[in-house]
């Protein structure tokens, strides 16, 4: 199979010739990385070839003016949506964290004259080269931060206020909301119109939970999130496209919700968070959802030996490979406390162990049976929220899943 066929192929919960695979790394690890494999500190592709990724995203760069300044003075540099970062050193590398939340306190109005990027200002004429460029991959349009309303918000306005906008119709909040999504949606729009068919399928984001249950009531989400995240499965299949959604935390509340509008596949899957671990979620929704994650960042890759990430590797694939839909990936970035021993031996896992036909070794028959386990036999879908939260509060109860330590 081509890797264009093996990623479509899972997408729809099918079993290719190997689980396909996908890379996402900290600055520090990518650049460990590919000096390992003597690569160019700026040659990505040479490593996504090197680690035999499957995926490609595609976007259309922004042309358009510089809308807000940098702090150079701070060390902040401002985004295009008005979004400021500080780089903050840590042990093993850092991050660009957020600071400043300049519309944390702005009015309707503010946020009515906040410049934003035009959706003139891209340039498109690019996508088709890109997609022409990665024809033999799975190629996809959009990312995490599709529309992302609660960490893009979030990132303007603080979480704490993104919240309270969304529980109490806040009119300078739900601007904010719309605002941000009806340009990502028309960039979308017009990406997937100058593909011309090079795309197969996109990616959407919203994180939904903590590490230990639902950020935010079903009915929250349903009323304030739901809607805009059917206009864009709804724009992905009037291109004949699925949709991908990725979602951190324990999310899993909301899977039933994402099929009722025609997601595809679900992305992260933290098995450290509730109601995440990979046998419950193959055993409830594993034919219905494709699968793409599952393998922590913050497990042995990144606190083990190479050999206890090649055990963590194969439990996860024993589990996830049987009948198709899954797709081999980190959880989120790999972080740049994982020893580049560790991510080798985490892709040689995939490559080595990830090809079908399988047949579960005797010794883990136990974890290939466990995914065939029949699927509770009540739809959540005809369920109220709170029968519907009380459904994964007696789950986890009696099926002792997902009860790690976070």
């Amino acid at each position: 199979m081509t890797s264009k066929e093996r990623v479509l192929t899972a997408l729809a919960c099918r079993q290719p010739d190997r689980v396909p695979i996908d890379y996402f790394a900290n600055e520090g690890i990518d650049r460990r990385l590919k000096a390992h494999f003597g690569l160019g500190p700026d040659d990505a592709e040479g490593l996504m070839q090197a680690l035999q990724v499957d995926f490609r995203g595609i976007y259309a760069p922004y042309c358009g003016p510089k809308l807000h300044a940098d702090i150079p003075e701070r060390g902040v540099n401002v985004d295009i949506w008005g979004i400021h970062r500080k780089w903050i050193a840590h042990a093993s590398g850092g991050y660009w964290d957020f600071c400043d939340f300049p519309l944390q306190e702005a009015t309707e109005e503010q946020v009515a004259a906040w410049p934003m990027p035009s959706p003139d200002d891209f340039d498109y004429s690019a996508v088709r080269d890109q997609c022409r460029q990665h024809a033999a991959f799975g190629v996809f349009a959009g990312n995490a931060g599709l529309p992302d309303v609660i960490n893009g918000n979030g990132m303007l306005r603080t979480m704490e206020q993104t919240l309270v906008d969304l529980i109490t119709d806040d009119p300078a909040g739900l601007l904010l909301t719309r605002r941000r999504f009806d340009i990502q949606f028309e960039i979308l729009r017009r990406t997937l119109e100058a593909a011309r068919g090079g795309i197969d399928f996109v990616w959407m984001g919203e994180d939904l939970g903590t590490q230990i249950g639902p950020t935010i009531s079903p009915e929250l989400f349903r009323r304030q999130l739901l809607p805009l995240h059917q206009r864009i499965v709804d724009l992905a299949k009037s291109f004949g496209l699925p949709t991908m959604i990725h979602s951190c935390g324990s999310s899993s509340w909301a899977f039933e919700d994402f099929i009722a509008i025609g997601i595809k596949a679900v992305d992260t899957l933290q098995p450290e968070a509730k109601a995440m671990d990979p046998a419950y979620l193959k055993s409830r929704f594993g034919g219905r959802l494709a699968f793409h994650g599952c393998i922590s960042t913050a497990g042995p890759v990144a606190y083990g030996t190479a050999e206890e990430t090649v055990a963590d590797c194969r439990r996860t694939l024993d589990i996830m490979m049987p009948g198709g839909g899954y797709c081999f990936s980190p959880t989120h970035a790999l972080q740049d406390n994982s020893p580049t021993e560790n991510v080798v031996a985490m892709y040689a896992a995939a490559r080595d162990f990830g090809r079908y036909p399988t047949v579960a070794p005797k010794e883990r028959a136990g974890a290939s049976a466990a995914v065939t386990a029949p699927a509770v036999a009540v739809s959540a879908n005809s369920l109220t929220p709170e029968e519907q939260m009380a459904l994964f509060e007696k789950e986890l109860k009696e099926k002792d899943w997902g009860h790690q330590p976070c």
